[in-house]
C-alpha cells in the first residue's frame, strides 16, 4: 500500500483567487490496495481510500476525482461537502472521514508499466474553482496470472491388443461300455484327426506354445458307482496314452512331454442332463427323467428307477450314453501374435490383415507422424463405427496445432461415443482457441476424463481468476501451474515445495515463479538468485525482469540492478 498527499495546486482558477480555491479543500491522502496494482480474469480492479483531515473539505465544496491507468480512464467518484448539493459521498467537515472507491476495468498491455494518477474538479455551488494537477498514487500492473502454461491435455484411446492370448484345444477319445481300451477305428474319427493335425500345425507353428494337457475321463451313469469310477480313471489313463501317440506321429515336442494332468470323474450325470435336454425326446420324457435324476441320490437306486421305463432306458442306452463314455482331452497353450515389425509393416501395406486392436496398436508403435495418421486413416476405413481411430487421429492434429482439423475428427468420434474422454479433448481445443467459455462448458460435461480433464479445469480457473478452484483441480499435480496458482492463492512456501518437485524445477519458468513467490515475501537475496538462475536458462527473463511490477521494490537493490545489465 502507498499513501500519496493530494497537492492541491491549481492549474488554472475559474473564479476567484487562487488563496481562495485552495480554502475549499486541503490534502487528501490516497491509500491504494494493491499496490502495484494486480490484472486477475483479463481485469484490473482498483481499490482506493480517500482520507480527508479534520476541516480538509468545506462545508459547501465539493471534489470530483477521477483515476487513470495510463490512457485509460475510471469512472470518476464526487465527495461532497456537508451542506454541498448534489449525488455523492458526504464527508464531514469537523471531524473530516474517508471515502472507499472501487472500479474495475478490462486489461490491456498498455496497463503492465502505466502509472495510477488521480486528477480532480474543486467546485463550489455547482461552479467550478479549480482544476487539480495529475498526480501518481501507484504503479501498474503486475500481471502474473498471464505466466499460466495453456498447454491444454488431450487424451489418446488405448488398443485392447493383446499379443499373447491364450486358448484352450479340445479333442475326445469315445469307449464302448465298461471299457477303458482303445477301440478299433477310434483314430480314423473326426475329432482325433483333426487333433492330430493340430498337433502337426502347432509344433510348425512357433508362435504356439502348448503350456498343459489335462485329460478327464468320465462314465456313463448306469452299472456299478465304484467301478465307473475306476472306469473313468482308467479312461483318463488311455485318453494320455493316446494323445501321446499322436503326438509323436506329428512330432509335437512340447505334447510329448510330462506336462499332463489327469482326472476320473465317475458317472456324468451333468453331462447326462446336457444332452438329455439337446436330444429329440419327447419333452415329457425328459422330464420324468431328469425327476428321477433329482428324487434319487442314490446311484443304484436312479439306474433302477430308469431302467423301469424299459422305452426311454433303450432310447437312453442307445443316444445318450455314448456320448459320455469318454476322456476330454485339453490342451492350453499361447497363441503370439506378429512381431511389433511385423505389425508395423502390415499396417502400411495390408492394413486389411489386421483387425482393430491390431491396427490401433501399430499406430502407438509409430513414430513418423505421416505414417501414424495414415495407419489412423486404414482404421477408419476399415472400422468406420469404432471411434478410437477417429480421436486418436485428432489428437495427432491437436498436436500439431491444426485445431479445426482435429476438432471435426473429435466431433466425429463424438457422434460414436459420448465419453468425458472426448469431451475433453473437445475442451481442450476450444482453449487452445482462446474461447475458454466454451471450454469450460465441455468440461462440464466432461466426467470422467481423469487427470488431463483435471489439468484442464485448472488452467480454466486461473484465466477466471479462481485460485483456490485450480489447486484443488490440480490438488495431486506437481506442475508449474498449480504452483502458479498457489503464488496467486498467497500459498507461497507450498508454492515453491511444487515448483522443486516439478518438471520445471530447473527451467527458466521454473525459477522466475520461483523468484516471484520468493518476492513476495521480501526475501530478496534468494529471490535474486531465482532470477539468475532463471537468465542463465533464457535470457529473455532478463527484460521480463526489469518491467515486472513484482520486482518493482526491488529497482534500487545493487544486486538486482547489476543483474539485469
Amino acid at each position: 500500500m502507498k499513501n500519496h498527499p493530494f497537492q492541491s495546486l491549481a492549474i488554472f482558477t475559474v473564479a476567484g483567487s487562487l488563496v481562495a480555491s485552495c480554502s475549499l479543500i486541503k490534502d487528501i491522502n490516497y491509500t491504494v490496495t494493491p499496490s502495484p496494482l494486480e490484472m486477475h480474469a483479463d481485469s484490473v480492479r482498483v481499490r482506493v481510500e480517500l482520507t480527508f483531515p479534520q476541516k480538509g473539505l468545506r462545508k459547501k465544496a465539493s471534489v470530483e476525482v477521477t483515476p487513470m491507468l495510463g490512457n485509460t480512464t475510471f469512472k470518476p467518484v464526487l465527495i461532497m461537502g456537508e451542506k454541498a448539493t448534489g449525488n455523492g459521498t458526504t464527508v464531514r467537515y469537523k471531524p473530516g472521514g474517508f471515502v472507499n472507491y472501487e472500479d474495475v476495468i478490462a486489461y490491456t498491455p498498455e496497463m503492465e508499466n502505466a502509472e495510477l494518477t488521480v486528477s480532480g474538479r474543486v467546485m463550489k455551488g455547482g461552479v467550478q474553482k479549480m482544476v487539480t494537477p495529475i498526480k501518481k498514487i501507484a504503479d501498474g500492473t503486475i500481471i502474473t496470472p498471464y505466466l499460466v502454461n495453456k498447454d491444454f491435455k488431450v487424451v489418446s484411446e488405448k488398443d485392447k491388443h493383446i499379443n499373447v492370448r491364450e486358448d484352450v484345444y479340445t479333442a475326445q477319445v469315445t469307449y464302448l461300455r465298461a471299457k477303458s481300451d482303445l477301440q478299433n477305428g477310434e483314430l480314423d474319427k473326426a475329432s482325433l484327426k483333426s487333433f492330430a493335425k493340430w498337433l502337426s500345425d502347432a509344433q510348425n507353428n512357433p508362435k504356439i506354445t502348448i503350456q498343459s494337457i489335462q485329460v478327464v475321463g468320465y462314465a456313463s451313469p448306469e452299472g456299478e458307482e465304484n467301478s465307473n469310477n475306476t472306469l473313468s480313471t482308467d479312461r483318463a489313463n488311455t485318453g494320455k496314452t493316446t494323445t501321446l501317440y499322436l503326438a509323436k506321429n506329428a512330432k509335437n515336442v512340447a505334447a510329448s512331454k510330462e506336462i499332463y494332468t489327469l482326472l476320473g470323474r465317475g458317472e456324468d450325470y451333468e453331462g447326462f442332463k446336457k444332452e438329455l435336454e439337446k436330444s429329440s425326446m419327447d419333452q415329457d420324457e425328459k422330464q420324468l427323467v431328469i425327476r428321477v435324476l433329482e428324487m434319487y441320490k442314490d446311484p443304484i437306486q436312479r439306474e433302477t428307477e430308469m431302467r423301469n421305463m424299459a422305452k426311454t432306458f433303450t432310447y437312453l442306452d442307445e443316444k445318450i450314453f455314448p456320448k459320455l463314455r469318454r476322456a476330454e482331452i485339453k490342451v492350453t497353450y499361447e497363441t503370439s501374435g506378429y512381431s511389433d515389425e511385423e505389425y508395423l509393416s502390415l499396417a502400411k501395406t495390408t492394413p486389411e490383415k489386421l483387425g482393430v486392436e491390431e491396427l490401433l496398436y501399430a499406430a502407438s508403435l509409430e513414430s513418423d507422424v505421416a505414417n501414424k495418421f495414415s495407419i489412423y486413416a486404414a482404421c477408419e476405413k476399415l472400422f468406420p463405427l469404432d471411434h478410437r481411430a477417429y480421436n486418436n487421429a485428432g489428437v495427432l492434429l491437436f498436436t500439431q496445432g491444426k485445431l479445426a482439423d482435429a476438432t471435426s475428427k473429435f466431433e466425429k468420434a463424438l457422434t460414436l461415443n459420448q465419453s468425458g474422454l472426448l469431451l475433453n479433448n473437445l475442451a481442450a481445443v476450444a482453449g487452445a482457441k482462446g474461447d475458454f467459455k466454451k471450454a469450460k462448458e465441455w468440461l462440464s460435461k466432461a466426467s470422467g476424463a481423469g487427470k488431463e480433464g483435471d489439468y484442464n479445469n485448472g488452467i480454466i480457473s486461473i484465466v477466471e481468476g479462481n485460485y483456490a478452484s485450480a489447486i484443488a483441480s490440480l490438488v495431486n499435480d506437481k506442475t508449474f501451474n498449480k504452483a502458479l496458482a498457489q503464488v496467486l492463492n498467497k500459498d507461497f512456501e507450498k508454492a515453491i515445495a511444487t515448483i522443486d518437485g516439478s518438471p520445471d524445477a530447473s527451467s527458466a519458468q521454473g525459477h522466475y515463479l520461483k523468484a516471484i513467490a520468493l518476492a513476495r515475501q521480501d526475501k530478496v537475496d534468494a529471490c535474486i538468485q531465482a532470477l539468475q538462475a532463471s537468465i542463465a536458462k533464457d535470457a529473455s527473463y532478463k527484460v521480463k525482469m526489469v518491467k515486472d511490477r513484482e520486482f518493482l521494490k526491488f529497482a534500487a537493490n545493487e544486486n538486482f540492478v547489476a543483474i539485469s545489465k
